[in-house]
């Protein structure tokens, strides 16, 4: 099967941590960020630990100015969520439609990261896609592993 790696660099990712259980809520933010034309690539929530989920995105790096403007915002709208943001990493991304029917993409490409010792920041999935995110300095090598072992 032909699946397709791709990479993009100067990734931005945010976390809110002690985040509103609350879709309103989660709307409200992901609301500011496209009102300042901030585009959101991946999302991703972890479920509450006692009340509160952490809900972490990606941004492009270049979207850091708006982003300190929105994040402004957030603070006052939600005083108890501690923001985190990490700019410099990179998302690295297996891809195909032949996925959807296809066990074990996941653990090849978890298996072949793991091979290289590197810490992911993020994962993200869809029936088609397996997106991890990694610091800036291990983005050539999850992509390299990932080639090899898909191509």
């Amino acid at each position: 099967m032909a699946y397709e790696v791709s990479m993009i660099e100067n990734v931005t990712l945010i976390s809110l941590n002690a985040s509103p259980a609350d879709i309103g809520v989660t709307a409200k933010i992901f609301e500011l960020l496209a009102s300042d034309g901030i585009d959101v690539d991946m999302i991703s929530q972890i479920p509450p630990q006692a009340s509160s989920p952490c809900i972490s995105f990606t941004v492009k790096d270049e979207e850091l100015g708006k982003l300190f403007a929105v994040a402004s915002r957030l603070r006052e709208l939600l005083p108890e969520v501690k923001l985190a943001i990490s700019s410099g990493n990179s998302k690295i991304s297996v891809f195909g439609a032949e996925m959807k029917e296809c066990p074990g993409v996941a653990a090849k490409a978890f298996k072949a990261i793991s091979e290289n010792n590197i810490d992911v920041r993020m994962i993200t999935t869809s029936e088609a896609d397996i997106s991890v995110l990694v610091y800036a300095h291990d983005g050539e090598t999850v992509y390299s592993s990932l080639c090899k072992a898909f191509n």
